[in-house]
């Protein structure tokens, strides 16, 4: 299975991300989308699984949930936006945890579980690149890519 992961849109929804995005069986966005019907956009690739960010506001955001646990293909994948507010109890149920939020991609293995921040997809912050990321999930075995666009 392949999962697409975004994170950090702030509203925008570049074509290079939805060409990085193509073929995803499901994508997870990972917070601080910025604009609704950005979602909307990304379904038309694949389900998508997301979470409110620090930067989400309104009455649309408050209906996205601050964490998702999400099982796919056999492996639990847990999502918020930032990474600090994760409970060490719940990382350790989870094959991966993914989170965005420092607009800095990163991808590392951790008592087994991988974490993995795709980085940022919307507007460029400080010289930090574009990114997103892809999880391939493997007779239950769990990996990342980074993509920078």
């Amino acid at each position: 299975m392949i999962i697409g992961v975004i994170s950090d849109t702030h509203g925008l929804l570049r074509p290079e991300a939805v060409g990085a995005l193509a073929g995803a069986e499901l994508i997870l966005h990972a917070g601080d989308i910025g604009d609704p019907t950005l979602l909307v956009r990304l379904a038309e690739i694949a389900p998508v699984r997301a979470v409110r960010g620090n930067n989400d506001v309104g009455a649309w955001a408050d209906d996205l949930p601050l964490v998702d646990i999400v099982a796919a293909a056999g492996v639990r994948i847990h999502m918020l936006h930032d990474v600090a507010g994760l409970d060490a109890g719940a990382a350790a149920r989870a094959d991966a945890v993914v989170a965005g939020h420092s607009h800095r991609a990163r991808m590392d293995v951790r008592d087994g579980v991988l974490y993995f921040n795709p980085g940022s997809a919307g507007p460029r912050r400080f010289k930090l690149p574009i990114s997103v990321g892809r999880l391939r999930v493997v007779r239950g075995r769990i990996s990342g890519e980074i993509i920078e666009l």
